[in-house]
């Protein structure tokens, strides 16, 4: 009699339970990243130096089976290479530029702010708000004609022009599958960015200003360990001449290597006929149920190339910066 009692009160709970229980716990939920990418704010040198601006929106997301958010990370990075009307490279090259959110209280918003919160903090706010909601309700969230949210929900955190981060939001959703991510995972974006590609230009060649980013999304369970992870790169290049004009066309938005796919041109060259996103991939599923530490262990040559067997047949370019970035992207999870 006990037995049938207890039988009875477990079918009752399971009945009870909401939509999505079952697939929440069972790890049953997408991830999808997106960069967009922006050289418009560049400028040609003249009585000031010339300046390279590289600006993208980065967006990582976590989607349940109802179409709902379950979990949003937004960052931003801005890189700014200056050079000079005679066409010389004058950032140092060896300056390595990281992430709004890393940035934190260095980027320096607050003092201009009207509500007194940093670009972190405001962006923070905003991917908090959208949890929960549909595409179809962020896109429905309502801004004034400058694009800040005039919500009553939103005007106490964030006063920043947010029409960029949906439709970057949008395009993450779009991009969402299935790679082991549960709805009540941590989510976290990893960012570096390096212009030591950058060169001067010469009487035969334009110069370049490249900006190289890295960037991950990936996931933690409770106890810290990798549910998801994407990995990309955005590799954007801002062409000027011995004059200091620049010569690229800035209208154009650079795509990321994922995006590329095959266009990107590494498989001809490739030791193991692979292109950059099919090996990137295989980093991302390699690292999959591994911790952080255990990332971080992964053994490298001299190069930064991996010398495990598991991975040499898959993925033979420089995974020292991907390493760098799920670190990243795990202390910045939540």
């Amino acid at each position: 009699m006990k037995k049938l009692t207890l039988i009875y009160i477990v079918i009752t709970a399971l009945l009870i339970l909401p939509a999505g229980a079952f697939s929440q716990e069972a790890g049953n939920a997408k991830i999808g990243l997106a960069v967009d990418t922006s050289i418009a704010n560049s400028a040609d040198a003249g009585e000031d130096n010339g300046l390279a601006q590289v600006d993208s929106i980065i967006v990582a997301v976590t989607v349940d089976e109802n179409s709902r958010i379950t979990n949003c990370a937004i960052d931003s990075s801005q890189t700014l290479i200056n050079f000079s009307k005679d066409g010389e490279i004058l950032t140092p090259l060896n300056e390595v530029f990281v992430g709004k959110q890393e940035l934190g209280e260095n980027y320096g918003m607050v003092v201009t702010s009207s509500i007194g919160k940093e670009w972190h903090e405001q962006a923070t706010a905003l991917s908090n708000y959208v949890i929960g909601k549909t595409i179809e309700e962020v896109k429905g969230i309502s801004l004034n004609e400058e694009g800040i949210p005039n919500e009553s929900e939103l005007t106490s955190s964030v006063t920043i022009h947010i029409s960029d981060f949906i439709t970057t939001i949008e395009k993450a959703v779009n991009k969402v599958e299935n790679l082991g991510a549960a709805a009540n995972d941590k989510l976290g974006i990893g960012l570096i960015t390096t212009i030591d590609m950058s060169e001067d230009a010469t009487a035969e060649a334009d110069g370049t200003a490249q900006a190289y980013s890295n960037i991950a999304a990936v996931t933690f369970d409770n106890e810290g360990i990798i549910t998801s992870c994407i990995i990309d790169a955005a590799q954007s290049d801002v062409k000027f001449n011995r004059e200091g004009k620049i010569t690229s066309d800035l209208s154009i938005n650079p795509e990321t290597k994922n995006e590329m796919g095959d266009s990107y041109g590494m498989k001809v060259a490739s030791s193991i006929g692979k292109e950059w996103y099919e090996q990137a991939e295989a980093f991302a599923n390699y690292i999959i149920g591994k911790t952080i530490e255990e990332v971080k262990g992964i053994s490298l040559d001299e190069e930064g190339r991996s010398s495990e067997s598991e991975l040499a047949s898959s993925v033979t370019i420089h995974i020292g910066p991907f390493i760098e970035i799920v670190e990243k992207a795990y202390n910045s999870a939540k």
